[in-house]
């Protein structure tokens, strides 16, 4: 998914050690191959942010506004699943017809049918192409992946240490609570809504951080950072699950509508211990400044994600600008988190008190 346009689907990554400075080079080794040469198996390589076709990779076109703008690109040919089907179907029709004594075609004739036309076809088929885009950030050491999928991902980091031998480290609560309190998830305090005895088999830290970001956008809100002061808002559509019941059965969805977080849903799931999973949320910056998007807390994904708008400038500078953009939410982000990790290992007690307090109070319309 681009960066340099529109809204975007994504997750952060650190990297340790250092950006070698044959960075470029070390890409374009490993760049895509030709389209001629694109089969049934994928290809998988390297091209520019710029388009899906340019493996003319160097120091300057893998960068675009200070930072590396790459894509890992996947180039296949396939045959449309109906043509493919339609294609078997005449072959099959061709074999009964050559062997009047059979009424049907066997499972294995079958299959060497279909491997033969695959064979005989499937360079007719022009290449199908995807891509995953990143953005390094290489005075930061971090980096901006343009997917939320985690079979994306995981093919991403795969190839992306063949090249660097750099494993980029997703930003999760694991990693902050690591970098910053020198603690695991294992080890943080659960957060509890209500007197339930009932222990949850696998507590998420990103589900009970999202709550208790609805709650403090409802009571606080307001963050200062870098002498700005931000502000916080949890809207819907929105997902609430109880993390004890079975897949599904535990689930609350609350979509757009008049004052949805306002509504009897929202209060009933909340007092019954529900978490937060997923919202969309606004955040803005005392200079007008608005970042929104959806927040996946179990993945620590941002999608539909809008930056603020900039002035017109050149590509390069709009570019530059929408990574600042993107860096100044993930420090804003781990601010928040920070926050409440201080809080809850503070005293949680008084987090849940308060907590609790919010729930009963909310009105139900």
């Amino acid at each position: 998914m681009p960066f340099d346009r529109g809204s975007i689907t994504f997750s952060m990554f650190e990297l340790s050690g250092d950006i070698p400075e044959n960075f470029a080079e070390m890409f374009a080794a490993s760049k895509a191959g030709t389209l001629d040469s694109v089969t049934a198996e994928p290809q998988i390589g390297w091209v520019t942010g710029h388009h899906l076709l340019d493996t003319n990779i160097d120091e300057g076109s893998a960068q675009c506004g200070g930072s590396y703008y790459l894509t890992l690109r996947q180039a296949v040919r396939k045959i449309p699943a109906s043509l493919l089907n339609a294609l078997c179907r005449r072959e099959e029709q061709s074999f009964l017809a050559a062997n009047p004594g059979r009424d049907y075609v066997s499972g294995k004739d079958k299959k060497r049918i279909k491997e033969d036309v695959i064979e005989r076809h499937i360079n007719k088929m022009p290449p199908a192409l995807s891509g995953v885009s990143m953005v390094l950030e290489p005075h930061d050491k971090f980096l901006y992946l343009g997917t939320g999928s985690q079979s994306q991902i995981d093919l991403f980091i795969e190839n992306f240490y063949k090249v660097t031998k750099m494993e980029p480290l997703q930003l999760t609560p694991a990693l902050i609570l690591e970098r910053e309190f020198q603690t695991t998830c294992a080890a943080f305090p659960a957060l509890k809504l209500n007197d339930s005895p009932v222990i949850p088999a696998d507590p998420q830290v990103g589900r009970d951080f999202l709550t208790w970001l609805l709650y403090y956008s409802e009571s606080v809100g307001k963050l200062t950072f870098e002498n700005n002061e931000f502000d916080i808002m949890l809207e819907a559509p929105l997902v609430l699950l109880d993390e004890n019941e079975a897949r599904g059965a535990g689930e609350t969805t609350v979509k757009k509508g008049d004052s949805p977080l306002r509504g009897a849903e929202v209060k009933a799931a909340l007092e019954v211990g529900k978490k937060l999973k997923k919202a969309k949320f606004t955040l803005t910056r005392d200079d007008n400044s608005v970042w929104c998007g959806t927040f996946d807390a179990d993945n620590f994904v941002f999608g539909s994600f809008k930056l603020p708008e900039g002035e017109e400038m050149n590509p390069d500078e709009i570019f530059a600008d929408r990574v600042r953009a993107l860096a100044t939410f993930r420090q804003v982000l781990i601010e928040y988190f920070k926050l409440y990790a201080s809080a809850m290992l503070a005293d949680r007690d008084a987090v849940e008190g308060a907590m609790r307090e919010w729930i009963s109070s909310r009105e139900a319309i």
